[in-house]
């Protein structure tokens, strides 16, 4: 094995600039030939750290902020989707066929959807408002509960309405 070079006050310097840039220890290493550990050695006689956890706790705390802005688009579009859908429930609604020896295609439109279209579609607006309000729970004024509680109460009118049990 050959013998260890010195570390020079040249590599101190060195070191000390690199660090300041904001480099890491392997890219000081290998802009210096030394090993990591030589590096480590001297920053560390030098009061320098290469600990990251600041910036890997701030990067994560941005991470969470970025998931809980597109949690909470998802849930405004969930909830887009249990208005739009909840509209159609007494609006007329057009069926459509393929039938006969010629399988021919029909339209017609109906004063509104039939019992079982209904409950299809109250069940997409529920799932969806249930969705959005797991991916954003509403503030503690009545809760979830409140919320599911006036749900019940909406579909249970619109069913009374409709006739449909």
């Amino acid at each position: 094995m050959g013998k260890a070079r010195p570390v020079t006050d040249q590599d101190r310097k060195r070191v000390r600039e690199l660090h300041a840039e904001g480099k890491g220890r392997n890219e000081i290493a290998n802009a210096l030939g030394r090993s990591g550990r030589t590096i480590s050695t001297i920053a560390k006689d030098l009061g320098l750290s290469f600990s990251r956890a600041a910036e890997v706790r701030q990067a994560t705390e941005i991470r969470q902020a970025d998931l809980a802005n597109r949690r909470a688009a998802l849930a405004q579009r969930l909830q887009d989707v249990a208005e739009r859908e909840l509209e159609k429930v007494d609006k007329p609604h057009t069926y459509f066929d393929w039938g006969g020896k010629d399988h021919d295609f029909d339209t017609y439109e109906a004063p509104e959807p039939t019992p079982a279209d209904k409950r299809a579609l109250l069940g997409v607006v529920a799932t969806a408002v249930d969705r959005s309000l797991k991916l954003a729970p509403p503030k503690e004024e009545g809760g979830a509960d409140e919320v599911g509680s006036l749900l019940t109460g909406l579909f249970d009118k619109l069913r009374a309405k409709h006739g449909d049990h």
